[in-house]
């Protein structure tokens, strides 16, 4: 659960049970050692006075604490609380997560965000307990950490992917930080860290991604293996990978479960900087941040909704691995099957992506997804289907790639979604999808979505949009979430008809997927 409201009572009752579900959404400072936990450290529970609980990790490291070397509070699942906010300070946390300091400092992460560098590091002070510097560096110091007990890097290596400037800086931040030198705390990894870093390829990164239980990994898999174009991703039952762009070059990454549900981050990158932001991405393309069994609570309330939950526990909500290309997947599949949509954005990927080397000779050639420049100038050659669609896929390629419309994990909602709707060809349900997947937003409905009215029809809820949002608004804040549970529902081996403004298609799927990604 997400818990900003909580008295000091209640999180002191948490970390006194050792609660597992809390970790991550907040440290315990103890004055009188001078180190900060995660609520389930097995220590012995302090004093309630020697206590002072911080939203952030940088809050504690500000005030100059330091990490358990026990419990090691950075090895926690990150909070849900930056999903769950759409204010200024949780959007900052995303962009900081996906590397924009290192890469434009302080005054690029201000001008995302519509804010002086003065004034949004006064903000993020008073809401965080810790400027936009400090809350990067501990992202960099969590980094390190991982790579540290996740890997065998060369220390060198191992700061240079964390996003410090220099050796020296990386070795200060993990002294100050965990109390250790680098090679002392990867002296102390555990077991589980020590097999992967082993067992990994040479020239490979191999981590393993923390997550809350439960889990649905199935139904992840099964989403993204639905949706997968060739030479771009490769999806099997426990297993994803793709091909993307990152900053310093392309790169691949592969996230797969071993036979202990462990969850492994595979990466090959063009530059070792690049791994931060790529692990921010897998995380929210996998929703791994999430708080299920909040989510699980709340739509469990209902009724209707319980046996959803009960067959379905853990479920999650996929992210979007790059906003521009979701933005266009989005707009392709608006109105038709998810396999004719894959059929059209796999044609767009062979004709105009970008061919890259691949992970090793026995995968082949792989693909990037076209550039917005690259859909903008050629897209009209290879897309099928109505004129004006065609155009509104091009206008919108266009003005991502000349920066007239913006679109970024931490752009403001409703702003966002509004930006979107001003274009041609873009209506609501392809705003909120789109909102939904790159922000990570979790109170998204689409009541206009045909694959939701289907599956709330088989769960006994109004199949209409209009009554159907008013009921859904009752399971605020995680209308996303519902909608999921919708999507899974939609009963097998059905025959559904439906009508937009222009045609009427009949569509058969023998699959708990979307019969179609939406309807305006």
């Amino acid at each position: 659960m997400s818990f900003p409201g909580m008295t000091f009572d209640e999180r002191y009752r948490a970390i006194d049970a050792r609660d597992t579900r809390f970790d991550g959404q907040f440290v315990t400072a103890v004055h009188s050692t001078g180190i900060y936990c995660r609520p389930s450290c097995p220590a012995r529970t302090p004093k309630p006075e020697n206590v002072t609980f911080f939203p952030t990790s940088a809050a504690a490291h500000e005030a100059g604490y330091r990490a358990c070397k026990r419990c090691l509070p950075e090895a926690a699942p990150g909070s849900p609380e930056w999903n769950l906010r759409g204010d200024v300070a949780a959007r900052a946390m995303r962009l900081i997560a996906d590397g924009v300091v290192e890469r434009e400092g302080v005054p690029g992460l201000a001008a995302r965000l519509g804010y002086s560098s003065r004034h949004l590091t006064r903000l993020l002070a008073g809401e965080l307990g810790a400027g936009p510097l400090a809350l990067a560096r501990a992202h960099r110091a969590h980094t390190a950490r991982m790579l540290l007990v996740g890997t065998d890097l060369p220390i060198a290596d191992v700061a240079f992917s964390a996003g410090f400037a220099s050796v020296r800086q990386f070795n200060d931040t993990v002294r100050e930080v965990f109390g250790l030198a680098p090679g002392e705390l990867r002296a102390r990894r555990h077991g589980r860290d020590a097999l992967a870093a082993a067992t990994a390829v040479p020239g490979e990164i191999d981590l393993l991604l923390p997550y809350r239980k439960p889990f649905d990994a199935e139904g992840l898999f099964a989403w993204m293996r639905a949706r997968a174009l060739p030479g771009v991703e490769e999806v099997g039952e426990r297993r994803f990978s793709r091909h993307l762009r990152l900053g310093g070059g392309p790169g691949w990454f592969e996230l797969s479960l071993d036979d202990a549900d462990r969850l492994h981050l595979r990466a090959r990158l063009a530059q070792l900087g690049d791994l931060a932001p790529l692990v921010a991405r897998a995380r929210r393309l996998f929703d791994l941040d999430a708080d299920p069994l909040a989510v699980d609570a709340a739509l469990s309330a209902h009724e209707h909704l319980a046996p959803l939950v009960a067959r379905v526990p853990g479920i999650r909500v996929p992210g979007a691995a790059d906003p521009h290309e979701m933005l266009i997947r989005a707009m392709i599949g608006q109105q038709i099957t998810v396999a004719a949509a894959r059929t059209a954005l796999t044609l767009l990927a062979q004709e105009l992506g970008e061919r890259v080397g691949s992970v090793d000779d026995a995968q082949g050639e792989g693909i990037l997804f076209p550039t917005m420049a690259a859909i903008a100038e050629h897209g009209h050659e290879v897309l099928r289907g109505p004129a004006a669609r065609i155009r509104a896929v091009t206008g919108a390629a266009a003005a991502l790639a000349d920066g007239s419309l913006r679109l970024t994990l931490g752009d403001d909602g409703e702003a966002q979604r509004a930006a979107l709707l001003a274009m041609p060809g873009i209506g609501p349900w392809t705003a909120d999808y789109v909102r939904m997947r790159v922000l990570g937003d979790p109170d998204v409905f689409l009541p206009g979505d045909v694959a939701a009215r289907a599956g709330a029809g088989g769960a006994g809820l109004p199949a209409e949009a209009g009554p159907l949002d008013a009921w859904a608004a009752r399971t605020a804040p995680w209308r996303s979430y519902l909608t999921a549970h919708l999507w899974r529902a939609v009963p097998a081996k059905t025959t559904k008809t439906t009508k937009t403004p222009k045609t009427t298609k009949t569509t058969k799927t023998t699959q708990t997927i979307s019969i179609t990604e939406g309807s305006k």
